[in-house]
This record gives structure tokens, C-alpha cells and sequence, in this order.
């Protein structure tokens, strides 16, 4: 059965609802990470070094992330831009972010706080290649 142009596309509120808990996780990893350190995978000044580079890159895919899901739920056409862009944001963030741990042997120890990174790093992979599938899929929905 084909979709008709009027009709709201199929899964747009768990886009949307991801969008908005992937930017409040976002917040919280932030926070726990400069004021607990309970998400540091380790002591290592380079990884923290290296770990303090990206709260500029993450607030930015969280902005893109609010900003899609806000043109999702309006049926905006500046939905499609943002989310593509927002997908691409997260593709990147979870490239930089395994290269470091494979090129330091990161996953080699699968603690608690490793878990986590390899958690946002196959969300990363799997949600930012869909979100821009999705926005694109959707453009014409979008009056786009």
C-alpha cells in the first residue's frame, strides 16, 4: 500500500521521542563526566584531554537534534536539513570517539564506563545513518 502525501510518516513520535532522550543523555554524560567522573573510561590525561574536546561537537548535535525533532513534530521543511545534518554529527562523533579507543586499546577492558562508550558508539553508528534516511525519506511530508 502506497503512502499518501498527507499521511504522518510511520514512527514519527520514536523519532522524535529519541531525538529529544538522546539529547537529555547527552546532558547528563556531560554532567556526570566533569562533575563525578563516572563515565571515565580512564585516568589517562590524553583520554581526558581527548574526552574534553567534545562538549562543544556534542552540544551541537544536540541543538541539531532539538531543532529536528522540533521541525519533525511542526512538519517543517527545515527538518530535513537538520536532521541530516544531525545524523552526519553523529556518525562523526562515533568515528572519532572509536578510532581513539581501538588506537589506544580501549575496548579491550569492558568496564562498566566501556560499556557505556561502546553503547554510543553503536547508537552513534546505527541512529545517525537512520535519522538521515529518515529526514530525507519524509522530505516531501516535510514540504520540503
Amino acid at each position: 500500500m502506497t503512502r499518501q502525501p498527507w499521511e504522518r510518516p510511520t514512527g514519527l513520535n520514536g523519532v522524535i521521542a529519541w531525538l529529544w532522550i538522546a539529547t537529555a543523555f547527552n546532558l547528563v554524560y556531560w554532567t556526570l563526566f566533569f562533575t563525578t567522573g563516572l563515565v571515565q573510561s580512564s585516568p589517562d590525561p590524553v583520554y581526558l584531554g581527548f574526552e574534553r574536546a567534545f562538549p562543544a561537537a556534542d552540544a551541537w548535535l544536540g541543538i541539531l537534534s532539538i531543532v529536528c525533532a522540533e521541525g519533525l513534530r511542526r512538519r517543517r521543511p527545515w527538518a530535513v536539513v537538520s536532521g541530516i545534518a544531525a545524523g552526519g554529527a553523529f556518525v562523526y562523533l562515533g568515528l572519532m570517539d572509536t578510532l581513539y579507543n581501538l588506537e589506544h586499546g580501549m575496548y579491550a577492558s569492558l568496564s562498566g564506563e566501556m560499556v557505556t562508550e561502546i553503547v554510543i558508539n553503536v547508537s552513534c553508528f546505527m541512529l545517525g545513518p537512520f535519522l538521515m534516511w529518515y529526514a530525507w525519506r519524509h522530505r516531501r511530508w516535510l514540504g520540503a
